[in-house]
């Protein structure tokens, strides 16, 4: 187990349950679903799915920094959408964010904690 490294990120939300925001290895780090919060653990104030997307990529974002990785380090992400007509707008503003075309998949979702509209894990090199 000394091997293994919990990851607690500074400046976004804590977790929601009884887990780390990523667990880090000698060859990978795995990090947990990120959603639209704010620092203070609230849900951003939009209905903009972009907007969401955004947030969920800035948390995954410092997650990735706090454990010394980065968003171009990424090898697979998953996207959990509530709404799959959301598909082309999290699309978008995804390729901003990670632009080097890392394995993913996308699956739509009955609900999301909290009430969230997008998450969005990944798993990264160090």
């Amino acid at each position: 187990m000394s091997d293994l490294t919990t990851v607690i990120a500074k400046g976004i939300a804590p977790p929601v349950g009884p887990y780390s925001h990523a667990v880090k290895t000698p060859t990978a780090i795995y990090c947990s679903g990120q959603i639209h919060f704010d620092a203070n653990g609230q849900l951003i104030p939009t209905t903009d799915v972009k907007e969401m997307t955004k947030q969920c990529l800035e948390n995954l974002k410092a997650v990735l920094a706090e454990a010394g990785s980065s968003l171009d380090k990424i090898v697979k992400t998953t996207v959990f959408l509530v709404d799959m007509h959301h598909f082309a707008q999290v699309n978008e503003v995804y390729a901003q964010y990670i632009t080097h075309k890392p394995a993913r998949s996308c699956v739509a979702v009955k609900t999301l904690p909290k009430g969230a509209t997008v998450e969005i894990e990944a798993v990264a090199l160090p």
